[in-house]
């Protein structure tokens, strides 16, 4: 009679280049899907959002950026199907003397010593604003199961283990207060009715925040549901709202407004409603939105409200993920003046 342990399958490693047979054709693509680049959040701590791939930063081409939901700073992700090499530890110094806040993820085959060592030496000399991640990454394999990712961290910020228990600490910290305990319920029972209903944009991590961010494909713009205890329409606390927003936040946000404009009429009759497009002269940022009356103290009313968020964060991805990903970043475009919401 066989037993159970003669019954256990043989793990397998699989080479990388029988799955992905070239770095950014294949893997790039791989990596940036929302169920893997979940797998890489999760194993070096940081819930990651995709903003683009292959983007310009300075000389060279980033493979992946991204944003850490938990405080809105770029991780750039640099990929390689081979060994570690020079070449690409200089792309990784020059993004970090590039930008004053950002976190530098290196994935590769294999981490010769030498790379390792630099890693971690740079994490010594740079501090908290810059912060390196190596690791290397594995096929597994048992019989003819399906093929199996694992990425291993071979160097990471000084603690960074420590920090992110105690990121976690902060969050639930944070969290006491009713009103911040409020919104972690609220964005918990959201997130877990889109999961259940379905939709075209992934919820992010519920935190003690009144919004929560979708990407949308693109740096420099986001969507964002709001859950508000400021009502805009009546300009008082009495009564709060939930909107959902389109945002534009970078340098191209005045830009970016207007060739939206161009197209509002469209817009609004693909979702069938009328929309506030919100661009103050004092502020670079600019947004595109709807909104709704709300009473969030009501928990009855809860899954009222998360459904007009899915349902409008799903209209707002269909109609706007195209046409944010062809705007012109070098187009002059006189702006419209738009009023105050």
């Amino acid at each position: 009679m066989a037993t159970a342990a003669n019954k256990l399958g043989r793990l397998e490693k699989v080479d990388l280049k029988d799955v992905w047979k070239h770095e950014a054709h294949d893997f790039t693509p791989w990596l940036a899907s929302e169920e893997n680049i979940a797998l890489l959040g999760d194993t070096i701590g940081i819930d990651l959002e995709v903003e683009a791939q292959e983007k310009n930063v300075g000389p060279f081409r980033a493979d992946i950026l991204c944003k850490d939901t938990a405080n809105d700073l770029w991780v750039l992700i640099e990929n390689q199907l081979e060994r570690t090499d020079h070449s690409h530890l200089g792309q990784l110094l020059t993004y970090a003397a590039g930008l004053s806040a950002v976190t530098i993820v290196w994935i590769a085959r294999r981490f010769t010593e030498e790379h390792r060592a630099a890693l971690d030496w740079l994490n010594e000399m740079t501090g908290e604003e810059i912060m390196f991640f190596g690791l290397e990454v594995e096929l597994w394999q048992i019989g003819e199961s399906p093929i199996a990712p694992k990425f291993n961290v071979v160097s990471s910020p000084n603690d960074w283990t420590k920090r992110v228990a105690q990121g976690a600490r902060n969050v639930q910290s944070a969290a006491v207060t009713p009103a911040k305990e409020m919104q972690v319920e609220f964005w918990t029972a959201f997130r877990e009715q889109v999961e259940t209903r379905g939709a075209n944009f992934k919820p992010t991590k519920p935190l003690p925040q009144h919004w929560m961010n979708i990407a949308i494909g693109r740096s420099g713009v986001k969507l964002s549901a709001i859950a508000s205890q400021y009502d805009s329409q009546s300009g008082s606390f009495d009564k709060n709202e939930i909107r959902v927003e389109l945002d534009l936040h970078d340098d191209n946000a005045k830009s970016f407004f207007a060739q939206l404009e161009l197209m509002k009429e469209q817009i609004e009759q693909e979702l069938g409603e009328p929309l506030i497009w919100y661009n103050p002269e004092n502020k670079k940022s600019c947004r595109i939105y709807v909104r709704t009356s709300a009473d969030l103290d009501d928990r009855v009313q809860w899954p009222t409200y998360h459904e007009w968020l899915r349902t409008k964060l799903d209209a707002f991805q269909r109609v706007f993920r195209k046409r944010v990903k062809e705007l012109d970043a070098d187009a002059v475009i006189a702006e419209v003046e738009c009023g105050d919401a």
